[in-house]
């Protein structure tokens, strides 16, 4: 089949750009969708740039229904013209499972290298929101739980250094593009690294924020400072640990109560002590990034901020 399009003469058509804006999909993503996978099949002015019809348009937003129930974008184009009634696969009928077993043991391989092409990859094909809950966070989750029993601080560290520099890179170019409200996002004080605190800003980044990442735990008691100097709008903490009850239960209310901005926390931690902080201060936004990421924008409302 050819991948060019043809549509009526007096059809609306619209640059990568404006569907970029239009679905929430980066240009170079929908660039790899075409490549790839033929999934979209946009025209093409004399000078080879690509516009796209609303038809275009409507089958992106098809695209992502399904790779946000689980489908991997290697079997989508099987999916795309099926009813729309139709159940996705069941997760054995995809490559979730084998994709996360390939990063984990490039992690545990130390093979750099691979390691950058399968980062790349993974944020060229998907949609970040998508990436993170079907591939990153969950080899994090197992990491750190294989671990919890048996310390590996070489894999370890490796990987916080080899993610620090890529969302490093990331962020600093996000942040010199919007002016949007800057997320103060820290660590806890049990978390033995950063990977959460690097999931989340790359996150928050994709979601129009600008990010101020510190990767090693702020006292509480220097938030406001820092919030004023750094003209915050917000704090962010993430773990991946329970932390201790004292910190949860007295030090955080009480931060909290001191802070002239909203105070958020998400990661595993917001699932293992969602009870405890449910009515207090602290807004709990989840485990799930993409999620807790998605409900930062209310409370900034809320706070007067946006």
């Amino acid at each position: 089949m050819s991948l060019k399009a043809t549509h009526p003469p007096d059809t609306p058509l619209y640059p990568i750009r404006e569907v970029s804006r239009l679905t929430g999909v980066n240009s170079v993503t929908l660039r790899a969708w075409e490549r790839r996978y033929g999934l979209i099949r946009p025209q093409r002015t004399p000078k080879g740039h690509r516009l796209y019809a609303q038809d275009d348009i409507t089958r992106i937003e098809r695209i992502l229904q399904w790779l946000n129930r689980g489908v991997p974008v290697s079997q989508v184009a099987d999916l795309l013209d099926q009813p729309e009634t139709i159940e996705a696969p069941t997760p054995d009928a995809g490559d979730w499972a084998s994709q996360r077993q390939q990063l984990q043991a490039i992690i545990e391989a130390l093979d750099l290298p691979k390691l950058e092409a399968v980062y790349h990859q993974s944020l060229a094909l998907y949609p970040l929101s998508v990436a993170i809950n079907e591939l990153w966070q969950p080899v994090i989750l197992t990491l750190e739980a294989k671990w919890a029993v048996q310390a590996d601080q070489l894999v370890r560290r490796t990987l916080e250094a080899f993610l620090r520099s890529q969302v490093g890179i990331r962020l600093h170019y996000a942040n010199q593009a919007t002016r949007g409200p800057l997320i103060l996002l820290n660590a806890m004080p049990d978390d033995p690294g950063p990977l959460w605190v690097l999931m989340s800003a790359l996150m928050a980044s994709e979601q129009g924020y600008r990010v101020q990442m510190l990767d090693h735990s702020l006292p509480l008691e220097d938030l406001p400072q820092a919030v004023a100097r750094l003209h915050s709008s917000m704090v962010l903490l993430s773990s991946g640990q329970r932390e201790s009850d004292s910190y949860i239960n007295q030090a955080l209310p009480k931060a909290a109560e001191a802070l002239n901005v909203p105070i958020g926390v998400c990661g595993e931690v917001a699932r293992l002590r969602e009870n405890d902080l449910r009515d207090g201060p602290v807004h709990m936004l989840g485990d799930d990034l993409p999620q807790a990421i998605a409900r930062l924008r209310p409370l900034l409302r809320e706070s007067g901020v946006l």
